[in-house]
């Protein structure tokens, strides 16, 4: 579960980045994997994902967001869970 005392304050400004991220009207499963999905059909629905990521103008603040919350979850900013997991144990986010 995400670290919800790491989000910032629910006010419309600190979210309004989401109404301007390419994945807006994409379907979240392409971003979060279905119980058990495994090897190659996981590998493939994740660099799906990470390429809308790529094309995003906010990306930078979608996985400053998923850092701050722990998300443990799916792809958020071009980053896979492991990928944050990795940046977060050495420590790379405050």
């Amino acid at each position: 579960m995400a670290a919800t005392s790491r989000l910032p304050k629910p006010v419309s400004e600190a979210w309004h980045w989401q109404l301007h991220a390419a994945c807006r009207d994409v379907s979240v499963s392409r971003f979060f994997h279905p119980e058990n999905e495994r090897g190659t059909a996981r590998d493939d629905r994740e660099e799906q994902a990470k390429l809308i990521c790529a094309r995003c103008p906010v990306v930078r603040q979608c996985r400053e967001h998923a850092l701050k919350a722990r998300e443990p979850y799916g792809i958020w900013g071009g980053l896979g869970e492991r990928e944050r997991r990795e940046l977060i144990d050495r420590g790379r986010v405050a």
